[in-house]
């Protein structure tokens, strides 16, 4: 993995570069080498980075000035959430300025009779629910590191989570942002009237990677709660069993508020991590949740258990009250921490297939698990298509972490190859960055990058992420010059 090469000249102005961004927030700038080092990377531990500062705005208003400072400096910027991401999205540029949103963590509104909640980016995802569960209300997308990561990052990343499958990702939820623009203006895009005229900036602005802006306010739809809820477990005897389950549900036109998936090796790491109550004699279990109307619910449930015996299930529990429930779903929230009773350090992919693919595409990554000589786990949101294969391996053996970051390329090539995506909610980051011309065109990638210029004419934001080579931009037919220099310009032009 490469990332651009820190400008010298940037370097060589750190002092002042600091001094700067303590008149501008001062009682939140990092700028010592130990302060540094809890901002170097995100969840994806292979990679690490310092940045040049890092800082820590409260307000809008900061977070502009901050923006506008570098801007005027060509200074690289590289948003920043809770850090929880699995792409490397948040590695910090070495000559850069890290922005992280963690103190704007106030709820500014909750409109109960619009449905949404009004947020600063630093709110955690679950706390968007806890605010309004007691009037009887949820924030649907549930990422399994809910408990730490924001919204802003949320945003982001257009993260999904377990319930993305009926209720959909981040994007389907959110109705509005506030931006800060490379050179600190702020736009709104969106808002709590349905429906926008006009290009659907929104929707470009969820799934950004950082590179177009930072959110410093959302506003999110929520949702009543259910009337009624119900939990089943479904054990296998074979893996490409349960993936054809989950073709023929979704075939039957059933859709479940979520549905997930845990092999045998998943099933029992959590076992021993928190006991759940998981049959370690499967080999794959599905966790399906069906929501709705009482009736509709038990209808639903009588159909999917025929189903799920047609397709091999030989277990088949139903969660008899939430206290049973709540312990199904702890499992597969903990499914990633209990990976470290297997080995020290795991890489977590994320790919999309077509649900009909489910089954060639776990029986070829079992394949390719001898072939690259390393153990990996399958815990995923079957009812998308989401893999989220877990490779474990241990960095102090030697070429181990090349093999399974090649592991990983692999199972990427292998989903794009049966017509599925590199990335479901991960983002690409750097982690997928060199495999993004095995998806795309040279000319759909060129036209992506036109779209970033629209928005950051001088590639200053979050700069060496998602694109395999960079471009510079063209501004009214010229390249735009500052203070005499002009950036990249060893870079081919649009």
């Amino acid at each position: 993995m490469q990332l651009p090469e820190p400008d010298p000249s940037i370097l060589a102005r750190r002092d002042s570069i600091v001094a700067a961004l303590l008149r501008l927030v001062p009682d939140g700038v990092v700028a010592d080498r130990s302060g540094l080092a809890a901002f170097d990377g995100d969840a994806l531990t292979a990679y690490r980075r310092s940045a040049l500062a890092v800082v820590l705005p409260k307000t809008k208003e900061e977070v502009s000035a901050v923006l506008r400072y570098a801007a005027d400096e060509g200074i690289p910027i590289v948003p920043r959430g809770a850090g929880t991401s699995l792409s490397g999205g948040a590695l910090p540029s070495a000559d850069g300025i890290l922005i992280g949103m963690g103190r704007m963590n106030r709820i500014v509104e909750i409109d109960l009779d619009n449905r949404c909640v009004v947020a600063e980016p630093g709110v955690t995802n679950l706390n968007i629910t806890r605010a309004v569960e007691k009037a009887g209300y949820y924030y649907a997308p549930d990422p399994s590191s809910q408990i730490a990561c924001t919204i802003g990052g949320n945003v982001a990343e257009n993260s999904g989570g377990i319930h993305c499958l009926k209720y959909g990702l981040t994007t389907h939820n959110l109705l509005g942002v506030e931006l800060a623009l490379p050179g600190g203006e702020r736009i709104r895009l969106g808002g709590k009237a349905p429906g926008s005229a006009g290009y659907d900036l929104l929707g470009v602005v969820a799934g950004s990677e950082g590179l177009l802006g930072v959110v410093v306010e959302a506003t999110l739809r929520i949702l009543k709660k259910p009337e009624a809820t119900r939990t089943l477990l479904l054990a296998f005897a074979d893996v490409p069993a349960a993936g054809q389950c989950v073709a023929d549900i979704i075939a039957a036109g059933l859709i479940p508020a979520a549905m997930e998936f845990m092999d045998r090796a998943c099933i029992g790491a959590v076992e021993d991590h928190c006991a759940p109550g998981y049959p370690r004699d499967a080999a794959g279990v599905l966790i399906v949740e069906l929501d709705g109307l009482a009736s509709e619910v038990d209808e639903d449930t009588e159909r999917l258990t025929v189903l799920a015996r047609a397709a091999g299930a030989h277990d088949i529990r139903i969660a008899q009250d939430e206290t049973e429930r709540a312990r199904l779903w702890a499992g597969r929230k903990a499914a990633f921490p209990a990976m470290g009773r297997l080995a020290p350090d795991m890489l977590c992919m994320d790919g999309t297939i077509p649900r009909k693919e489910l089954p060639r595409v776990l029986a070829r990554m079992a394949e390719m698990s001898g072939e690259f000589g390393l153990g990996f786990c399958n815990v995923f949101h079957a009812g998308d298509g989401n893999l989220h294969p877990l490779i474990i391996y241990d960095v102090m053996k030697p070429g181990e972490l090349e093999r399974a970051e090649a592991f990983g390329a692999a199972i990427l090539k292998l989903c794009v190859d049966v017509g599925g995506v590199l990335t479901g909610e991960h983002g690409v980051g750097v982690e997928k960055r060199d495999l993004m011309d095995v998806m795309f065109a040279e000319e759909d990638l060129a036209q992506q990058q036109r779209l970033k210029c629209a928005f950051d004419t001088r590639g200053l934001f979050n700069p060496g992420k998602v694109f395999p080579t960079l471009s510079a931009c063209v501004e009214q037919g010229h390249l735009h010059v500052h203070q005499g220099r002009m950036p990249f310009a060893n870079l081919p032009r649009f």
